[in-house]
């Protein structure tokens, strides 16, 4: 079973701090890749298609995704030691491997897809050089010349170089990116702006839909977790991450809503349509753009190159797929710092694998897929851990439950308004990883469950002191049984199990307790665990709706006691007590149920009293109930009670027989009172199956009953405290010839209408 913690095995110590960076390299990580390869190129073509008002709306729904999840994982660094692995091992140390890795997995390969998307943007940079080119060589100009050699190049200077020369080109790069967006903001417009003011719903003839323009411009706001893959190689990763994270996000959204309002009062839009370098044609330096696009491609390409393999080699310090051979190759690091070489190698591959593809759209579609199921999942996930309040979740940084379950909304909504056949795909994908992974790490547990059953517990605790608040006095139109029961012959007999369950599997609530005699010491407590174990297995395979548990106790009757008092799973007090024995039974089990009726009584709860034998239920078609001249009090429950099987599958083509032995005097009141019980009170009885025998003599109702109803599969009788006191557990033995009995005793009196 998993812990409350979620907490897989530890990773081994892979160097403490990497190369203990600061909070810096968070900040620049993240607003260079925000301020990226999608500004430059595809946000003109955005606001040329959807207009000023649908830019600020692009902006804003992205960043209805991006800044619940940033302050998601702002809260969940804060939570535990983080060392490498970023957003991967953040989520795993908090949530569990087994979500860790489902989520790790498809934040890889959205990190790793991402460098073959910077890299095919770089190569647009080189698009005015291209009728140069053409002149010089005579060839056609392909972006792949560019993209290839220089993917290879960058990936072989990160694989020799390591992070170091990673983060010392980010400052460079955030100094070109400064230089560059001021020589945008001062620049003029364009011939042939309107110099009528801002329109804010000009877009350029035949406009993209919405959601696909939405979809290539999205990867644009993802950038802000650029910075988290650092996490192994910061001094104060708790401070760094939420730090640099927000500033980013936060100086990302106001400079893209800035770059909108510049964009539409510089060209007009069929301009910022078509022209995807249309920036260099309104800064006040033109080649600045290309420069500032190729600095932004090559800061985002170094970000995702550094992230996406300290992603994969935690993912595989965790062993999280059962083949050693190819964890033990990617979990291995060089150098004290642990340079991910290997990682690298498979990100390589696959990002020169995109690369080859050549189109910035169609991997900026699939990028944002995944980072729409990353992002999803991460505020879903922190949603429900705020719902669960697990004692084990203390992040420093608090975002709020609303907020992280809008993002999820947000985020899914989002999926299926770009792409409905992708993100349906996307969601069975990572639902299947997960189910993959939790197949081949059984040992763990299962994560997601643990948080769900956190959640549970939470919601149970609050409906429960709601409910046991709000219960008004008790009323029989109200009633319904929670029933106890304390059994030490729980392994050795099934019926008494299997007809509480039968009861209580839609209209009533059940507690099965399994008593062990003896002190409460280590010894009978480690047994009572053995046993509880083997009760629960027994509970699901007969897909008990019944809660199940074990007391130990010096005697029966203590631990009858003990029982009798404490309240009942759903928030009500128990009210109805079970017994059971057989007429095989000796003086001694006789004598238990005995004594467990009279101390039952003094808590005024209804008791029943199984007596089974070995027909086990017969076919499960026929109960018949025997109403005397005793019953007055006992009938209506009895009825119920008959009723309440047949909601069972079992019990569902079973019929219902009324036999009422009453005095002779009063034959004709009683039919009319029995016809309008069951008719008014909707009870499934047929009027052939009620049955009215004038009689007051014992003898002649002990003959009835063996006549009518002796291959019955189950019979319902009532007795009275005050006749078991008299004629003691002899009561409970009448009528031997019949199969299984329940005996029933009401001390509340149970309406039926």
């Amino acid at each position: 079973m998993a812990s409350t913690s979620g907490t897989p095995a530890a990773v081994p110590n892979v160097g403490s701090h990497g190369h203990g960076f600061g909070t810096a390299p968070v900040f620049l990580a993240s607003i260079s890749t925000i301020l990226g390869a999608v500004l430059f190129l595809r946000f003109g073509y955005a606001v040329g298609h959807t207009g000023l008002l649908g830019s600020l709306l692009i902006i804003l729904l992205g960043h209805m995704v991006t800044i619940p999840t940033s302050m998601a994982i702002a809260e969940i660094a804060t939570n535990r030691r983080v060392e490498g692995g970023g957003e991967y091992f953040i989520i795993s140390r908090s949530f569990g491997t087994t979500i860790g890795a489902s989520i790790g997995t498809a934040l890889y390969l959205s990190q790793a897809i991402s460098v073959a998307f910077y890299a095919i943007a770089f190569a647009e940079a080189f698009q005015p050089l291209a009728p140069w080119f053409e002149d010089l060589t005579g060839l056609a100009f392909d972006p792949r010349m560019v993209s290839l050699p220089g993917i290879l190049i960058l990936l072989t200077l990160i694989v020799f170089r390591g992070a170091n020369i990673g983060v010392t080109a980010l400052w460079i790069i955030a100094g070109v990116l400064a230089i560059t967006l001021v020589l945008f903001f001062v620049g003029p417009s364009i011939e042939g702006t309107s110099t009528d003011g801002i329109r804010l719903l000009d877009r350029t003839q035949n406009p993209d839909p919405f959601f696909l323009v939405f979809a290539i411009v999205f990867p644009a706001f993802t950038g802000m977790t650029a910075g988290v893959g650092l996490s192994g190689d910061l001094a104060n990763p708790r401070r760094s991450i939420p730090l640099g994270t927000m500033i980013a996000t936060s100086i990302g959204m106001l400079t893209y809503v800035a770059i909108v309002f510049k964009l539409t009062a510089s060209a007009p839009p069929n301009i910022l349509g078509s022209d995807q370098l249309v920036m260099s044609r309104i800064a006040l330096w033109g080649p600045i753009v290309p420069i500032g696009l190729a600095c932004a491609t090559v800061s985002s390409a170094i970000g995702s190159i550094l992230v996406a393999p300290r992603t994969l080699q935690a993912l595989a310090n965790d062993e999280v797929v059962p083949w050693r051979s190819i964890t033990s190759f990617f979990s291995r690091g060089h150098g004290d710092a642990n340079e991910p070489r290997n990682a690298t190698l498979i990100t390589a591959v696959l990002a020169v694998t995109f690369v080859a593809l050549g189109d910035v759209n169609f991997v900026a579609r699939i990028i944002s897929m995944f980072f729409m199921v990353t992002y999803g999942s991460l505020c879903a996930i922190s949603f429900l851990e705020h719902f669960a309040a697990r004692p084990s979740y203390r992040p420093t940084f608090r975002s709020k439950w609303y907020i992280s379950l809008f993002g999820a909304i947000m985020c899914g909504l989002l999926m299926f308004q770009m792409d409905p056949v992708y993100a349906a795909l996307s969601l069975l994908a990572m639902a299947g990883i997960y189910l993959g992974i939790r197949a081949s790490r059984k040992d763990q547990g299962d994560d997601l469950g643990a948080i769900f059953r956190a959640g549970m517990i939470q919601a149970t605790r609050h409906m429960q002191v709601r409910l046991q608040t709000s219960l008004p006095a008790r009323t029989s139109e109200a009633w319904r049984p929670s029933v106890i029961m304390v059994n030490r012959r729980t392994f050795e007999r099934k019926s008494p199990l299997m007809l509480l369950n039968w009861i209580c599997y839609r209209h009533a609530v059940g507690t099965y307790l399994h008593y062990l005699k003896g002190p409460l010491d280590p010894e009978h407590y480690a047994e009572s665990r053995i046993a509880l174990d083997r009760l629960i297995d027994l509970a699901q395979a007969n897909k008990s709706t019944v809660y199940v548990d074990t007391i130990v106790s010096p005697s029966m009757r203590s631990a009858l006691a003990q029982s009798l008092q404490v309240p009942g799973i759903s928030g009500m007090e128990n009210n109805t007590a079970m017994f059971e024995f057989s007429l095989n039974d000796g003086a001694e089990t006789r004598k238990e149920v005995l004594d467990g009726c009279q101390l039952t009584s003094t808590s005024e709860m209804d008791i029943l009293v199984l007596r089974h034998s070995e027909r086990f239920f017969g076919n499960h078609r026929s109960i018949h109930i025997w109403i005397t001249w005793h019953d007055n009090d006992n009938a209506n429950l009895m009825i119920l009670l008959a009723y309440m099987l047949l909601g069972h599958p079992e019990w569902s083509k079973a019929e219902i027989e009324i036999h009422a032995a009453v005095p002779e005097d009063s034959a004709a009141e009683a039919t009319a009172t029995l016809e309008d019980a069951v008719t008014t009170g909707r009870i499934p009885v047929s009027p052939r199956n009620l049955k009215i025998f004038p009689t007051d003599r014992s003898i002649k109702f002990a003959k009835l009953v063996e006549e009518h109803s002796m291959d019955a599969d189950l019979v319902i009788l009532g007795f009275t405290m005050k006749r078991l006191a008299g004629k003691g557990v002899e009561l409970l033995q009448r009528h031997p010839e019949l199969g299984d009995v329940l005996f029933v005793c009401a001390h509340e009196q149970v309406t039926i209408d």
